[in-house]
């Protein structure tokens, strides 16, 4: 049997690193997805020629890409990453969906029983 010969905060501080890498591929992976779903509808809908009845359905992705990217940056800035000029070029992240970074999404209309 194997025995770490590590001091228990080295050990602790390895596994903290680990799990900091996997959340940051965690959130740069639900970027991609969100930004991803935005320019799939925009490449569908013409932005031009969007029907207005469109418009809130391309407004949602906004705020989730927007959502995403809060996380992200969050993550980012947990770890000692300050610099989130990268991310916006890395994953030419459009402006609008930067304007909705962190923004928190209207409440849910509930209908009366």
């Amino acid at each position: 049997m194997s025995r770490d010969l590590r001091p228990p905060v080295d050990i602790l501080h390895y596994e903290i690193v680990q799990e900091q890498a996997s959340a940051l591929g965690r959130m740069g992976r639900a970027l991609e997805q969100a930004l991803a779903q935005l320019r799939k509808f925009d490449a569908t809908h013409a932005l031009a020629e969007t029907p207005a009845a469109m418009q809130p359905a391309r407004r949602k992705l906004v705020m989730e890409a927007g959502q995403a990217l809060w996380m992200f940056v969050v993550q980012r800035e947990a770890t000692g990453l300050r610099d989130s000029r990268h991310i916006m070029r890395t994953y030419n992240v459009p402006a609008e969906v930067q304007r909705c970074m962190g923004l928190a999404p209207a409440p849910s209309k509930r209908t009366s029983s």
